[in-house]
């Protein structure tokens, strides 16, 4: 994989134009802009998809992006849903959730609970 190829790829408008329909099977409200801020670059640069399209362009394949047997929808929708869903990921933390600093709710839910004062 070089940094050609992935740049090939993240600007190939066939792989662009599945990038949001994946978006947009997953519920994004503007499936564009995921495309286009959230998911291109991440997805282009993944080693597998970068690979394929590289030997895919080697190889004179006229649509590498666009032609699912290069990249398969499989292999974008797995990138996508790990981007857009990170919860849903093998119990990952969301991405706001830094320096294991739980938001407050969630900080309370998983406390352990206080003992109750003894009464005399």
């Amino acid at each position: 994989m070089s940094y050609t190829t992935i740049h090939q790829c993240a600007n190939d408008e066939a792989f662009q134009a599945r990038l949001m329909a994946a978006a947009a099977q997953e519920g994004h409200e503007n499936p564009e802009y995921a495309m286009s801020v959230l998911l291109r670059w991440p997805v282009s640069s993944a080693t597998d998809v970068a690979d394929a399209y590289e030997y895919a362009v080697n190889s004179d394949n006229p649509n590498p992006g666009g032609d699912d047997t290069v990249i398969t929808d499989e292999m974008i929708l797995a990138k996508v849903q790990s981007i857009l869903n990170p919860q849903s990921q093998a119990g990952a933390p969301p991405l706001d959730v830094l320096d294991n600093e739980l938001p407050e709710a969630e900080a309370q839910a998983t406390a352990e609970p206080k003992p109750k004062p003894k009464k005399r």
